[in-house]
């Protein structure tokens, strides 16, 4: 049969569809490019904002009316006979999911997509209308299931769910408790991925750093830290450093109480691991943290970037930012401005405070107008594109290592990639260039949210 994904949300959304593909590949089912060439389509959900939500439930409408002679059949060539969602959505929706989309023929939850092969041979034995909810502490199958096409870059799932219950995030309700998977698995992947070629892993969690922390990750016969880290996650780091065909190890997305002293030397004695890290603040007012339920303070956050840049000061830190949350005042809003200059960020995504169900903050009165969050989403933005400029314009005349990611999109003569810092580097290859290899390139000109150069003589 053939199939095709279509994915919303996030990295761990991503990495999720990707398993899925290849366990279903090797059930013998065909991926095509294509959702017109496909006899099986399934939407891959995300429900952390309602806009994302009503995405991912309005394609999947499409596509049973489509199915069912309904709808235009340009959105699926007239050619799908099975649709199914997963994801957030799901667990969210819950049986609901079947009053919303009455021709779904399976839904399920985040932990349980390495069913999906089954529920497919069920569905085509004649079942639908199949419902698969995961526990919140459920053990999912399936996370180190990869396709046979080889990348320079891979996801690698390393901590499941969430414990951190912050006042606005529907995420623990939807992903579950946090589960730390074991080392010695999380290795032989990398292992196996760097021996296919892959050169540089993302690994992945809700809140990274607190990897090892609900569940041991490190198990009592596996081998001791050479370095005497103490720390689960330092120490995977230290593993995975030590492969060898690896050339870098990023990861996402992090809290500021994870930003120890162990994972700061970690940072400066493993050189694989980038010199990166997304540490999502979302409010610069004690106050309104305190609201939130982020559990650290505005000095707290300060003191973690500030530890991060003492031994670079080219580290790169980004960040999510709301704007809008229930009874922000301008005073809040003014501290999260000055707090986004002092942290002196390399790059920012601000968000509009939206309620999602079943969080403290949707009891709360939403209470900022839609065109104050508007205005105060655009003075943030035009901030970050200054001080983004600022920070770049230091690196100018620099060489900064790029792997090489393929031709930029905006000019097939030049080629694009990212430095340690996840900065986005544009460049114009002199000869023949593989991707994934990497490069020296020299920085000439810098703009807010790219640089770009040229390769550097030997």
């Amino acid at each position: 049969m053939t199939f095709h994904l279509h994915t919303y949300g996030c990295q761990m959304n991503v990495r999720d569809s990707e398993a899925v593909e290849a366990l279903l590949s090797a059930a013998g089912h065909v991926r095509v490019e294509n959702e017109a060439d496909a006899e099986l389509v399934i939407v891959n959900s995300c429900t952390v904002r309602d806009m994302a939500e009503r995405k991912a439930v309005g394609k999947c409408g499409n596509l049973i009316a489509a199915k069912e002679g309904r709808g235009r059949q340009s959105e699926s060539g007239g050619r799908v006979k099975v649709v199914g969602l997963m994801g957030c959505a799901v667990k969210r929706l819950g049986a609901d999911v079947f009053k919303a989309l009455p021709g779904l023929d399976f839904a399920v939850g985040p932990r349980r997509f390495g069913m999906i092969p089954r529920l497919v041979a069920r569905c085509l034995a004649g079942e639908t209308r199949i419902l698969e909810l995961p526990d919140d502490d459920e053990v999912p199958t399936g996370m180190d299931a990869h396709g046979g096409g080889v990348s320079f870059q891979s996801y690698v799932t390393i901590l499941l769910g969430c414990d951190n219950r912050c006042s606005y995030c529907i995420v623990p309700d939807v992903r579950g408790h946090e589960y730390s998977r074991p080392a010695r698995e999380v290795v032989a992947e990398v292992r196996a991925l760097a021996a296919r070629g892959v050169k540089e892993v993302c690994l992945l969690g809700q809140s990274v750093l607190r990897y090892g922390m609900r569940n041991k990750a490190w198990l009592p016969d596996d081998p001791p830290s050479p370095g005497g880290y103490k720390e689960a996650f330092p120490r995977l780091l230290e593993a995975l450093n030590a492969i060898d065909g690896l050339a870098r190890i990023r990861f996402t997305s992090a809290h500021p109480k994870g930003c120890t002293d162990e994972l700061v030397r970690a940072y400066a004695e493993f050189p694989k691991v980038c010199r990166h890290l997304h540490l999502p603040v979302q409010s610069g007012s004690d106050r309104v943290l305190k609201e939130m339920g982020r559990h650290y303070t505005r000095a707290e956050y300060l003191a973690a970037v500030a530890k991060l840049r003492a031994f670079d000061p080219e580290f790169a830190v980004t960040t999510d930012v709301i704007v809008g949350y229930p009874g922000e005042t301008e005073s809040d809003f003014e501290a999260t401005r000055s707090l986004m200059e002092e942290a002196g960020f390399d790059n920012a995504f601000v968000f509009k405070y939206s309620p999602r169900p079943g969080t403290r903050s949707a009891a709360l009165p939403d209470d900022v107008p839609t065109a104050e969050k508007e205005r105060r989403d655009q003075v943030l933005l035009a901030d970050q594109q200054l001080r983004g400029q600022a920070r770049n314009d230091r690196l100018v005349g620099t060489v900064r290592e790029v792997l090489a990611e393929g031709p930029s999109l905006r000019n097939a003569v030049r080629w694009s990639g990212r430095d340690s810092g996840n900065r986005i580097v544009v460049f114009e290859p002199k000869g023949p260039l593989a991707v994934g290899a990497p490069v020296n390139v020299r920085i000439r000109e810098a703009h807010p949210q790219i640089l770009i150069g040229e390769i550097a003589s030997s």
